[in-house]
């Protein structure tokens, strides 16, 4: 087995399905909204593709299109399966330290009068409400296409964690309204 990065693992995903070509993977991450649960860019995207490659977890080969310049076909191979069964097991069996910006700020609190600490946590919960809005959306969408269940769930998880983040927040921002006296 061939140890893959999440973004490997992002685009041997596309390719487990069927073989693609570059420019048909980058409307495939469009299509799905991979840019919402998945740090991939359009021009990471070869660069990818030459690394998995270079692994042995993919193959290529030129395909001609009449009319048109021939374009390198993708196509995943059994190890590069085989590299995805064990990514994805590791990641859906633990549970994994995730480094957030936010705690950042919390653990710096003391720079900010109370004041500004609230009017931060109040713009936070303002920003966060486009983001609720979004992902609500994208969850109905999906559920009004028929989309199978783990597709739902790549919308209706963050939407769950952020709903309780939120609410972590209010009751944060009352508890130093309580001790400052505001």
């Amino acid at each position: 087995m061939r140890i893959i990065s999440d973004l490997e693992a992002a685009i041997l995903g596309l390719l487990y399905e069927e073989p693609q070509y570059g420019y048909q993977l980058e409307k495939t991450i469009e299509g799905w909204g991979m840019r919402n649960w998945t740090q991939i860019g359009f021009s990471s995207i070869y660069y990818v593709l030459k690394k998995l490659e270079k692994k042995e977890l993919v193959t290529s080969k030129l395909e001609k299109v009449e009319g048109k310049p021939s374009r390198k076909v993708f196509t995943i191979t059994e190890m590069g399966k085989n590299s995805m069964k064990e990514k994805l097991t590791d990641i859906l069996s633990w549970n994994k330290k995730l480094i957030n910006p936010f705690d950042l700020g919390l653990a710096y609190l003391n720079c900010l009068d109370p004041e500004e600490i609230i009017e931060c946590l109040e713009n936070y919960l303002e920003s966060a409400q486009g983001r609720i809005k979004f992902l609500e959306s994208s969850v109905k969408t999906q559920e009004q296409m028929g989309a199978p269940y783990h597709m739902v769930a790549l919308f209706s998880r963050p939407l769950s964690g952020l709903k309780t983040e939120m609410e972590w927040i209010k009751d944060f921002i009352e508890k130093i309204k309580d001790e400052e006296n505001l």
